[in-house]
């Protein structure tokens, strides 16, 4: 485990990525339609030219690695560094803290993470980008990259020494947070993995495809989009949709904008009282199962219809309700009336 750094050392200086005057564009994005899409991200990126990590050092920072956005692994690079440090405060970054960071790509989160005083576990499933910002990071202890796939990984294994370690030097360091500039491809298993995590982490933050976003944090009873998913993020915590950012900020440009969400991690003693989570998910997922069916009918695998009709009018819900209507308090209400564990 590397040795973490005294609070006199947190600000080192760290390398940036240089910007070049001129940039040799794979031959992979080389079509007319892609020079089209280049320009109109130079344009969006051009009053932030000063910054560490433009469109220019992005694509010189591939290049020296032979390397071209991979559709396969979702990458598309944030070209603001004005997004990342907006990242940073939504998670009310603080000097000293632990942060965990999925899917670094060239390192400009990373940057701004390290120069806010944060120590960073990245994981990365690309190995040439573990070697790029492996090396760009190489002058500082309060970085460590590992390759492997975030969905796969078993991350309490390197959090929890991590932890350890931080917490003999700082009492009052608890959990960590989650800083993370997505792979587009993987955020709804990200977050399904994270959240039931709060004794690890107290805040998640990520930046989604704005879509996959609002359908996560602002669905709503009564709709078509409300779904298991959403009873799961209110279970484990509490969400809040941040900002919304525009495609011309990211390298390939993606089809759809983005949006910042932050999720606070309840710990366990704050989840709803139910006497088995495994339980009342099941029971959760066979009510959507059947969506437009009333739950009289979707759940009588559990049992009697009688006996749901008369734990819904227990719970003072209607006894025709379908589960689009139903808050997570009102599942809670409903397991612990009819799932016997």
């Amino acid at each position: 485990m590397e040795s973490m750094t005294t609070a006199t050392h947190l600000f080192h200086s760290l390398p940036p990525i240089a910007s070049l005057a001129t940039v040799t564009v794979p031959a992979y994005y080389s079509s007319a339609a892609t020079r089209t899409q280049t320009t109109s991200l130079q344009i969006a990126c051009a009053s932030r030219r000063n910054l560490d990590d433009d469109y220019h050092a992005t694509l010189k920072a591939l290049n020296s690695k032979g390397r071209f956005p991979r559709k396969s692994l979702g990458q598309h690079y944030m070209l603001n560094s004005e997004i990342n440090e907006q990242l940073a405060r939504a998670a009310n970054l603080e000097e000293g803290d632990l942060v965990l960071e999925i899917g670094p790509g060239t390192g400009s989160l990373t940057n701004v993470l390290i120069n806010s005083g944060a120590t960073v576990l990245a994981i990365e499933k690309d190995p040439h980008m573990v070697a790029l910002v492996r090396e760009r990071f190489e002058s500082t202890d309060r970085f460590r990259v590992i390759q492997e796939d975030f969905v796969k990984c078993h991350i309490c294994s390197h959090m929890l020494p991590m932890l350890e370690s931080r917490k003999a030097l700082n009492a009052s360091l608890i959990r960590a947070k989650v800083i993370s500039n997505l792979p587009f491809n993987i955020s709804t298993d990200v977050v399904k993995l994270l959240l039931p995590m709060g004794d690890i982490f107290s805040e998640v933050v990520l930046l989604l495809q704005e879509e996959t976003a609002a359908r996560l944090v602002e669905s709503s009873l009564r709709t078509s989009e409300y779904r298991p998913i959403n009873v799961f993020i209110n279970f484990y915590s509490e969400p809040e949709y941040k900002f919304r950012v525009p495609r011309t900020n990211f390298f390939p440009q993606p089809k759809v904008d983005a949006a910042v969400v932050s999720f606070k991690l309840k710990q366990a003693p704050d989840y709803p009282s139910v006497a088995s989570t495994k339980s009342f998910f099941s029971m959760v997922n066979s009510a959507f199962n059947g969506k437009r069916k009333m739950l009289r009918k979707s759940l009588q695998h559990l049992c009697p219809s009688n006996e749901i009709e008369r734990a819904l009018g227990d719970a003072g819900l209607p006894t025709t309700s379908r589960p689009e209507e139903l808050t997570l308090d009102d599942f809670v209400k409903l397991h612990n009336r009819i799932v016997r564990v």
